[in-house]
């Protein structure tokens, strides 16, 4: 590893990236009725599902996706975050998926459209 580099009044590590594009998918799935909900009862795996298969036939080895549990903004699933970016996203369907895949993991241009700020 690197020494720390200075950023303002803060040390940074010089720490390598692993992978370019790292996204995790809640793939939390709480009974019906749960009064939180979650990403899973809200449609959530097919579409992660989707999500993996499309990343793993790219062949790019710097791109992942992680399954997680809740990730903590129940109510506005199903989502996903992209880091480094820290960009997360709520699709609806399988084709929002493939656009996020090419527009963003591909061409480096995030979708607005499918953008959400949790809270």
């Amino acid at each position: 590893m690197g020494a720390p580099i200075e950023q303002g009044n803060r040390n940074v590590l010089d720490i390598p990236k692993t992978f370019r594009l790292h996204a995790f998918a809640c793939f939390q799935d709480r009974p019906p009725g749960h009064p939180r909900g979650s990403c899973g009862a809200a449609g959530g795996k097919p579409l992660w599902d989707h999500l993996m298969k499309r990343v793993e036939r790219l062949g790019d080895r710097e791109i992942s996706v992680s399954a997680t549990g809740c990730m903590g903004f129940c109510a506005a699933g199903p989502l996903f975050v992209v880091y480094p970016e820290g960009i997360w996203y709520r699709p609806r369907s399988r084709e929002d998926i493939d656009e996020i895949v090419e527009a963003h993991f591909v061409g480096g241009a995030p979708v607005e459209r499918l953008i959400v700020v949790p809270r």
